[in-house]
C-alpha cells in the first residue's frame, strides 16, 4: 500500500490526492489539468499562502523577495535551479513583499532575501541572505 500525499495545486490551488510514488510521474491537477510540479517556483500571495502551507504534504520551501533588492535579483536564477533538483519532494515558493507586506509583517520578514521552510503548517527553518543553488538544495534538505 502506498500513501497518499496531498499536494495544492500550483495554477488553481485545488488540493490532489497523490501515491507517493507516483510523484515522480508528472502528476496533472484534477481540476484544472496543469502540472502538479513545473520546475518552477510558485508565486504566493495573501490568497493561496496559507493554502499551499497547511494543505501540502510535502515541505514548502518560500524566499520572500522584493523586485528592488539586489541580493534577491542575484539569488533568483539559484532559486530557479533548485526548484528543478528538489521538485517534486519540495514545493518551491517566491513571496513578493513589496506586494504581500502583511506577509512579510506576519512571518517577521526583516531581511530580504529570506528563506524560510514550512512543513505541516509550520515554520521549521528559517534561512536569511542569499544562496547559491546548491547551497539552497543542501539547506532544505538538511532541515
Amino acid at each position: 500500500m502506498s500513501e497518499s500525499l496531498h499536494i495544492v495545486c500550483p495554477g488553481c490551488s485545488a488540493i490532489n490526492r497523490i501515491a507517493h510514488t507516483r510523484l515522480n510521474d508528472n502528476p496533472k491537477c484534477g481540476k484544472c489539468h496543469q502540472p502538479l510540479f513545473a520546475a518552477h517556483p510558485v508565486e504566493l500571495t495573501s490568497a493561496n499562502f496559507q493554502q499551499h502551507i497547511d494543505r501540502n504534504s510535502i515541505p514548502v520551501l518560500i524566499d520572500f523577495w522584493a523586485p528592488w533588492c539586489g541580493p534577491c535579483k542575484t539569488m533568483a536564477p539559484a532559486f530557479e535551479q533548485a526548484a528543478v533538483q528538489l521538485e517534486p519532494n519540495f514545493r518551491l515558493a517566491k513571496v513578493n513583499t513589496e506586494n504581500e507586506q502583511g506577509l512579510g509583517g506576519k512571518y517577521g520578514i526583516r531581511s530580504i532575501p529570506t528563506l524560510v521552510l514550512f512543513k505541516d503548517g509550520r515554520e521549521v527553518a528559517r534561512q536569511a541572505g542569499a544562496m547559491g543553488a546548491s547551497n539552497i538544495v543542501s539547506w532544505a534538505q538538511m532541515h
